[in-house]
């Protein structure tokens, strides 16, 4: 008898029992991040940071006028978002009066606007799912009013952020979101700019989307930019 013959005769003799389920839930609720509101979104913050996010806190009341000085310090001169979204008609007046930037809207078929989207689009704007704390990622739920190229194509993406769907961890996400229930056809979970360092281990952004990501993060009325940037 061979040695694969006998390595295969132990295993098949070998006692079975029937598998154990993990549980993930009882995992998550005994090990996973223990902290509170402030604790979690500075968490998530520095994560963000570290990988060359831009983040910029601000609340319901302000986030159209802070997304306007956003797009205008920057050398944005189209920009694509969804008007007929609530936060895309605000995004739009707040835009609209600048008469450098062009605002742009996904009403075409892809194949009947490539070479712009993918030439001369500088920038879009979108809004988020939810957030991550222990990764510092965001959740991009795509549909037909925001597709998917919309946070793919264009150099600069804002993205904006309820900050109070921030959940700590990627199994809470899952679970408080009803993940289960149903979802688009990609998800996209977005922890920073595009990057690579697949060439000679030199970090290069942008190589497979945005080369910069910037994060309109609206905080709940009780919160201020104090309480995060403090301890930020």
């Amino acid at each position: 008898m061979s040695a694969r013959d006998n390595i295969l005769a132990k295993l098949r003799a070998a006692p079975r029992s029937a598998p154990v389920e993990p549980d993930i839930a009882a995992h998550f609720e005994h090990f996973g991040p223990r902290w509170n509101e402030v604790e979690a979104l500075r968490h998530w913050a520095a994560m963000m940071r570290s990988v060359k996010t831009d983040i910029v806190w601000c609340h319901a009341a302000d986030w159209p006028q802070r997304l306007a000085e956003q797009v205008k310090a920057r050398p944005v001169r189209s920009l694509l978002l969804a008007p007929q979204t609530a936060h895309g008609a605000l995004a739009h007046a707040a835009l609209e009066h600048n008469p450098l930037l062009t605002l742009k809207s996904f009403d075409r078929v892809v194949d009947e606007w490539k070479d712009e989207l993918f030439n001369d689009t500088d920038a879009a704007f979108t809004a988020v799912r939810c957030g991550i704390a222990a990764t510092g990622t965001l959740v991009l739920w795509p549909d037909a009013d925001e597709p998917r190229t919309m946070s793919l194509v264009p150099p600069t993406h804002f993205a904006l952020f309820d900050t109070r769907t921030l959940h700590a961890d990627f199994h809470t996400a899952m679970t408080r979101e009803a993940w289960p229930n149903g979802m688009p056809t990609n998800a996209l979970l977005v922890s920073g700019p595009s990057k690579t360092a697949d060439i000679q281990l030199t970090l290069a952004y942008g190589a497979h989307g945005p080369r910069d990501l910037v994060v309109l993060a609206v905080l709940p009325h009780h919160l201020t930019v104090a309480q995060l940037e403090d301890a930020a």
